[in-house]
């Protein structure tokens, strides 16, 4: 496979992973279950160039401007680097025959993004123990990072049959 078309097969992976978790995170509020605020996403990067990188709750920080948009091109752009970063430990030849086991094991290891990251500078706090159900919110994040992961093999595995 040549770079471009080994770098559009990526970007489409991770796209399509990034979509599937975003129907399942749909799903679950039209069951009543929180979602994520992709806004306060947008909110948190947006106050990088303002060198704010952590705050003790995004919800009281500056709106900035387009943040829904720019939490949502983040959330996605995300989805886009985990993509290449997969390819990049299991090699260009698992795009072309796929395996489930290695994408969801590492969509269940992506889990440590919001976790360890996004949550603890947002003023969630590690593992989400500053929220009020800690051990929901992250069984919760667990369960939506292996959707993610079974994105990643899905998508994977239509682009591999489309190509065959």
């Amino acid at each position: 496979m040549n770079a471009p078309t080994l770098i559009a097969h990526v970007v489409l992976v991770g796209i399509g992973a990034t979509a599937l978790m975003d129907l399942w995170l749909w799903l679950l509020s039209r069951l009543g279950v929180p979602g994520t605020g992709f806004a306060m996403v947008g909110r948190w990067v947006g106050h990088f160039g303002r060198g704010a990188f952590a705050h003790a709750a995004i919800a009281k920080a500056a709106p900035v401007r387009f943040e829904l948009a720019l939490g949502w091109a983040t959330h996605y752009l995300i989805g886009i680097a985990f993509a290449l970063l997969l390819v990049g430990v299991q090699g260009p030849a698992w795009l072309a025959q796929p395996t489930a086991l290695p994408a969801l094991l590492f969509g269940a290891a992506t889990v440590a993004a919001p976790w360890f990251v996004m949550q603890p500078a947002m003023g969630a706090g590690f593992l989400a123990l500053k929220t009020p159900t800690p051990l929901k919110n992250g069984l919760r994040n667990l369960a939506n990072h292996l959707v993610f992961g079974a994105g990643l093999y899905a998508a994977a595995a239509g682009l591999a049959s489309l190509a065959a």
